[in-house]
């Protein structure tokens, strides 16, 4: 089921997620609008995904993730073509609200939960091999989304995304998830049952642990979103060349991948809200050595290092505190509830630092400000997991 999943990452990340970032060009150019406009697109999927995380994961909780995972792929190939044959601005931001709503069905946090519910002590380590397969989801697709693009051009690429989620994605989704929920409560009244449960659904969201891990995981994830965007311009302004702004960024993602195998193999003697703790204060500490490195390649490696190591790690935790803090039996929706203001803010990162580079008029401002994101992020971490 693991590897079954880690193909499914790689493809669906690949293609609903990292494959805009080779399509916005040519989409450009054929149609003639804005980037700004393209863009803003993305992000309402983001946001889409946020609303649509609590849902799923309730339903994953109660049926499984073969109908949900494998319904999520169905809908992505479906957007996927559609957007294809997009021809106007409403049907390109439509189409991209779908693509969001099968985001939240595909990517890691149903993934985490169906992971969660069928290994349960041991599921720690299934998320930890997860991701390593999805952290090469960038490597596989940029290449091959522009070899698509060239060979075929962009509609036709996209056409061959959709079908790669129509034959691979779905039918794995289908021969090798559980097709119920491994907890689900069974009881002769339903109606009786989602009577229970709401409550205690409630109970738990509006508890101040779940307040302030929400937060803590919400700042951290609009640091790292803004410097996802916003790191080669900033490495460009401090004075680097631009090939080399883009080649000390594509560091980054074997970092993340050297975090996770830490987080694997050393990190396995610890608890996750342990190993948590440590990534986030090394986010607030990478910030502010990026802040005074300067021009020295040294220093600024030493950043990208922690930057990408923290990042790489936080994937992980935060797929597995909730099980820690409240158990399995409400994993899904509890981890669905705690998502959708992390998946939201992704899309916010971006433009906040933006806001804040137009306002300061440089990214020294930006660093500080996000420096003092991720410190709330780590004080909230602490107030919240304390007890």
């Amino acid at each position: 089921m693991v590897w079954a999943l880690s193909v499914t990452q790689i493809i669906s990340w690949g293609s609903l997620f990292y494959a805009i970032s080779v399509l916005i060009a040519p989409i450009e150019r054929e149609l003639h609008w804005s980037r700004d406009a393209i863009v803003g697109a993305f992000s309402l999927s983001m946001v889409c995904t946020g609303l649509a995380a609590f849902p799923v994961g309730n339903l994953i909780d109660r049926y499984g993730g073969r109908y949900v995972m494998s319904g999520g792929s169905i809908l992505a190939a479906a957007m996927l073509a559609l957007l294809s044959q997009t021809a106007s601005l409403p049907m390109f931001y439509a189409t991209w609200i779908g693509l969001g709503i099968a985001m939240g069905a595909v990517l890691y946090e149903p993934a985490f939960t169906v992971i969660t519910a069928c290994f349960g002590t041991h599921a720690r380590k299934g998320i930890t091999a997860l991701t390593l397969f999805g952290g090469l989801a960038s490597t596989v697709f940029w290449p091959l989304t522009q070899a698509l693009i060239t060979a075929l051009g962009w509609r036709h690429a996209l056409l061959v995304l959709a079908v790669s989620n129509l034959l691979i994605c779905a039918p794995l989704h289908w021969w090798c998830l559980p097709r119920s929920g491994a907890h689900r409560v069974k009881t002769p009244d339903a109606s009786n049952d989602r009577a229970v449960r709401a409550p205690q659904m409630r109970e738990i969201v509006l508890t101040r642990t779940f307040m302030l891990l929400a937060l803590a995981f919400t700042m951290n994830m609009l640091a790292f979103s803004a410097m996802s965007i916003h790191l080669i311009p900033l490495l460009h302004e401090r004075g680097f060349t631009m090939s080399d702004a883009v080649w000390l960024a594509a560091i980054v993602g074997p970092m993340q991948v050297a975090g996770r195998i830490g987080e694997y193999t050393v990190g396995a003697r610890f608890r996750a809200i342990e190993i948590a703790t440590i990534a986030l204060i090394l986010l607030p500490v990478a910030l502010l050595l990026l802040r005074f490195a300067g021009l020295n390649w040294i220093w600024v490696l030493v950043f990208i290092t922690l930057y990408g190591a923290s990042n790489g790690v936080m994937t992980i935790t935060r797929g597995i505190i909730p099980s820690e803090i409240y158990g399995r039996e409400r994993y899904g929706a509890v981890n669905g509830a705690l998502a959708a203001p992390v998946l939201a803010s992704r899309s916010l990162g971006p433009l906040v630092a933006a806001f804040i580079w137009s306002a300061a008029g440089g990214y020294d401002a930006v660093l500080w400000a996000l420096a003092a994101i991720g410190f709330v992020s780590l004080v909230s971490f602490y107030l919240a997991v304390k007890r």
